[in-house]
């Protein structure tokens, strides 16, 4: 078994998208795996737990036996079954566990007894996700960070669209970055947050690029965590302000929050589901807010949003979520975003329209 051969270029793998076979049990890897990763493991959650219960009682040499019970004959020949299909269809795929130890072992050796030699991953998924994390800690500090900010709904992410050197946090995090953020479909774990946002970052580093453009974002981008590092690095940047009028950012809500959020849970859910899920959503998302609205406040913002969610049931129309949406700029987003400047203000270094930061960007040989 200690003959048969090891990955060793963890760089490669990421840089390459090399396949991964993951070998761990369901459970794991729903934690956290690797973009090009199939969960194929040698073990159910509940073989797994068997195992680890004989090995804490019994030993290695016990545990070691009851998994090969558990895994013999029949299931054995089908879970062998399933690896060969999926090497044949990636024939370059890797092999890991947590490890690298005794499961990629174990499946290495059965492969290459099958006539399948494959690498394993040497240190398996722990040292690829270490890995991750060092490539990610390593261009916190070495790499050059702007951050752009403005008011709510100045369309920021659409901006940095736009602009070469821009990070795309919101989109590795599947959320939006507010309390009506949150996308149908769900959030990534947060180790495949990381992980994607590293090998990112790893692959744009090695073509060269050493300076980045990120949103203003707390640490926080619903449930997904920023890696301190990075969020460090952020709270440090220079900080470039685009400056759009409240009609405009208003309309922009409007179309972001409220129309495309609604054709996305049509499309995810159909007509009829969608729609009560999505009203619900929004019902939800405001009533988060109601302490820091007040009772009162938050009963009237409830009652535009109401109202133009029946219109909208009605004839499919949004412009009237437009009045709910001023009102909650100007009562609670813009005073808490001109509080946050202000204690910013000594790292600002641009601010203008939109197109006057995309010409800034161009000018710092970001865009």
């Amino acid at each position: 078994m200690s003959d048969l051969p090891l990955a060793t270029d963890l760089a490669g793998i990421f840089l390459e998208d090399v396949p991964l076979i993951d070998l761990r049990a369901p459970i794991e890897f729903k934690e956290g795996a690797f973009p090009t990763a199939t969960s194929l493991p040698l073990m159910t959650d509940e073989e797994r737990a068997q195992v680890g219960t004989c090995y804490k009682q019994q030993g290695q040499a016990a545990a070691i036996e009851l998994g090969h019970q558990l895994v013999g004959g029949a299931v054995r020949a089908e879970r062998l079954e399933g690896w060969l299909a999926q090497i044949a269809a990636q024939p370059d795929a890797l092999l890991y566990c947590f490890r690298g130890g005794l499961r990629s072992q174990t499946v290495q050796q059965w492969l290459h007894e099958a006539g399948v030699t494959r690498p394993r991953v040497a240190g398996g998924y722990k040292e690829l996700r270490r890995f991750l994390i060092d490539t990610q800690d390593k261009a916190a500090a070495e790499c050059h960070w702007s951050v752009l900010t403005g008011m709510t709904g100045s369309g920021k992410t659409h901006l940095l669209g736009q602009v070469a050197q821009a990070i795309d946090l919101e989109g590795h995090a599947h959320h939006r970055g507010s309390s009506f953020g949150q996308l149908p479909g769900g959030q990534p774990s947060n180790i495949d947050f990381e992980n994607r946002l590293a090998i990112e970052i790893l692959k744009r580093r090695h073509l060269g690029e050493l300076r980045f453009v990120l949103e203003d974002e707390s640490r926080l981008i619903g449930r997904c965590c920023l890696p301190l590092s990075l969020f460090d690095a952020m709270t440090q940047a220079p900080l470039v302000v685009v400056e759009v009028p409240q009609a405009e950012r208003a309309e922009q809500i409007r179309e972001d929050y409220v129309h495309d959020l609604w054709l996305r849970y049509r499309d995810l859910h159909g007509q009829e589901a969608g729609w009560p899920l999505f009203a619900d959503y929004l019902i939800g998302a405001l009533a988060r807010l109601k302490r820091r609205l007040g009772d009162q406040g938050h009963r009237e913002l409830d009652i535009l949003m109401q109202s133009a969610l029946a219109e909208q049931a009605l004839n499919g129309s949004t412009q009237a979520h437009l009045s709910w949406i001023t009102l909650l700029l100007t009562r609670y987003y813009d005073p808490m975003y001109l509080y946050q400047l202000g204690n910013k203000r000594d790292r600002i270094v641009f601010r203008g329209d939109k197109q006057a930061c995309l010409d800034y960007f161009a000018a710092q040989n970001l865009a």
